[in-house]
């Protein structure tokens, strides 16, 4: 097996910009390093930090850097995602995008067929199939160790600090930025079965209260697939404030010859100081670093892209996998929207995905 040396591009180099930019620069198949940031004194510290060989404001800058062979796109807001990799991937570049994949179907649709006939990988950072707890799951209902799946749930909430943050930069709602790792993992462990029905309702609180928004604190999603079994994802981003960026997550996997029960609250490792009182170290969904260790799956899935671009291998999530796990999350809030269940595929998306083809 040929392994090559690659030149990387980062878009974007904020919390999770960061983690991949860090990681991409201590892997020996990365060869050169070239930073995009708008904001001048987190590029410099960033570009100090990775030794990088290009930093500059203007992604548009890295597009013309021949020797760039993939770029990871972690800029937000979430709308900047569609015009940044469609650019990347029409100038041929392999893309990492982190979730979500676009704002529109028709711009999922746009990205996939660009990548399809640039021969290029193209890929989407839900970040928790890389989660081993996560992977057992998938693992123990593809051995047949649990029987054949009948239901699962999954609920996933983080605090309201980094809720007020992320619906400060998006409109967009807990079921697209919250729910959607766990729409797609669920998905991705029951595949081959397709969604074909959607009933959500949302839930308000504490955002609405404390910002006069429009903001749910929770969201209910509840998917039933074309082969019978039916599954829950509630998610919300309202817990009062803890550990920064704490996530917890739980989930609950029934077959017919058993079930499996994951905990995924990070309540394993506790710490409790006068000044602080209880804190949940490396609680963070996608993982902090800690000195030479990382915990957490970001770093892996990070790795994952590199290893797909250097040794030429396929990568885990599949754009089309992303789309669907869009549409899963467009239909949820038109539920909520409507208080009725709504069909899939939505109708509004059957011609721009045919047109991709």
């Amino acid at each position: 097996m040929e392994v090559k040396q690659i030149n990387v591009g980062i878009i974007g180099t904020g919390w999770c910009g960061g983690i991949r930019a860090d990681t991409c620069a201590t892997n020996p198949v990365v060869k050169h390093l070239h930073l995009a940031e708008v904001r001048p004194e987190r590029l410099a510290e960033v570009a100090k930090a990775t030794r990088a060989k290009t930093a500059t404001k203007d992604y548009r800058d890295l597009l013309k850097i021949e020797e760039i062979d993939a770029f990871m796109i972690s800029a937000t807001p979430e709308s900047h995602h569609y015009p940044m990799a469609r650019d990347c991937l029409l100038a041929g570049k392999h893309v990492f995008l982190e979730k979500p994949i676009a704002i529109e179907l028709h711009e999922a649709d746009e990205l996939i067929a660009i990548a399809r006939k640039n021969r290029v990988k193209f890929t989407i950072g839900y970040s928790q199939r890389f989660n081993p707890k996560f992977a057992y799951v998938r693992k123990s209902i593809h051995d047949g160790t649990i029987g054949r799946p009948v239901s699962a749930l999954v609920s996933r909430h983080i605090t309201r600090g980094l809720g007020k943050k992320i619906t400060g930069r998006t409109k967009l709602s807990p079921a697209a930025m919250e729910a959607t790792h766990n729409l797609d993992f669920v998905l991705w462990c029951l595949e081959p079965a397709k969604p074909v029905r959607v009933f959500s309702t949302v839930n308000y609180g504490a955002m609405r209260e404390s910002t006069g928004a429009d903001i749910p604190d929770t969201q209910l999603i509840i998917v039933i697939l074309d082969n019978g079994v039916s599954f829950v994802v509630n998610a919300g981003w309202s817990l009062p404030p803890g550990y920064p960026n704490f996530a917890t997550t739980w989930i609950e996997m029934v077959g017919t010859e058993g079930a499996l029960l994951v905990d995924d609250s990070h309540r394993d490792v506790i710490l409790n100081t006068m000044q602080h009182g209880m804190r949940l170290p490396m609680s963070s969904m996608p993982g902090e670093f800690v000195d030479h260790a990382y915990a957490g799956p970001m770093k892996a899935e990070t790795v994952h892209f590199l290893e797909a671009v250097a040794c030429d291998r396929p990568v885990l999530v599949t754009p089309e996998q992303a789309r669907q796990v869009m549409e899963v999350y467009i239909a949820a809030d038109l539920s909520a929207e409507r208080n009725e269940p709504v069909n899939l595929p939505l109708p509004e998306s059957r011609a721009s995905a045919a047109a991709a083809h």
